[in-house]
């Protein structure tokens, strides 16, 4: 299971370690995911997704899931996310006609 978050698609970055004596010596930095399930108001369901903590607060900053779905751009989302993009946008044109 890749380190990714499926939302943000904030993944691992590579740095130094530094010591005193300035050596460097090759770490990663790897993001804060965590398995949550979010509730999708417009599929009426809990969705789960392995989510970074930054994440987790730009959907609560965004109003939730649903409407941080839709502001999106697509090629940012993991498939199973693009996936329940579509799912949103659909139920919310079907209740909007």
């Amino acid at each position: 299971m890749s380190r990714i978050c499926e939302l943000t698609g904030k993944g691992r970055q590579v740095g130094h370690n530094v010591s005193h004596a300035n050596n460097k010596t090759k770490r990663t930095f790897l993001p804060n995911l965590q398995n949550v399930t979010l509730l999708s108001d417009a599929l009426g369901r809990g969705v789960k997704l392995r989510v970074s903590t930054h994440g987790l607060r730009t959907v609560e900053h965004n109003g939730g899931l649903d409407n941080w779905l839709v502001k999106a751009r697509a090629d940012q989302l993991s498939d199973s996310a693009r996936k329940l993009k579509k799912e949103v946008e659909k139920k919310r044109a079907a209740t909007a006609a």
